[in-house]
């Protein structure tokens, strides 16, 4: 009668463990839309959907669901206004906590990093060649430019 009662510990403890394990697995297993959010990549969760259902979020090369699970080592390329991004999970978290635990999250690659750069390189060279004026047009000068609009429509 010892044996089994000492049996049924084992198996309770045993199924406390399982139980225990599949917690652990439960509370690692985050969503892509989740882990978006919680890595400030998007600012509300619904956005971070959005934008996974909309094609902008590539999972390891290929297009993602929102409720694909998030690993360690994977490469994420995602759109964030109008900037494309490539980073490497390196921690997962389904809290959104403060921008520098954030970037704790990922880590952004040096080709993401240099694109990036030159993007911004060339947006500053183009917003040189734009023209603009010194000042605000008065008054006088929005009606005229209101006229000349409209006379062209």
């Amino acid at each position: 009668m010892a044996n089994t009662s000492k049996g049924r510990r084992a198996g309770g403890n045993a199924n406390a463990a399982t139980a225990h394990e599949a917690d652990a697995n439960k509370a690692a297993a985050v969503r892509i839309d989740k882990w978006l959010w919680a890595a400030r990549f998007y600012k509300t969760r619904s956005l971070a959907r959005a934008m996974v259902d909309g094609g902008k979020v590539d999972y390891n090369g290929a297009k993602a669901k929102p409720s694909r699970i998030v690993e360690v080592g994977a490469k994420i390329r995602l759109l964030q206004g109008f900037t494309r991004k490539e980073v490497v999970v390196k921690a997962i978290s389904d809290v959104r906590g403060p921008a520098s635990v954030a970037t704790t999250l990922y880590e952004e690659t040096a080709e993401s990093i240099a694109r990036r750069e030159e993007e911004q390189r060339l947006n500053q060279l183009n917003a040189l060649l734009n023209p603009r004026p010194d000042t605000k047009p008065n008054k006088k000068e929005r009606r005229e430019l209101d006229a000349l609009k409209h006379a062209q429509s």
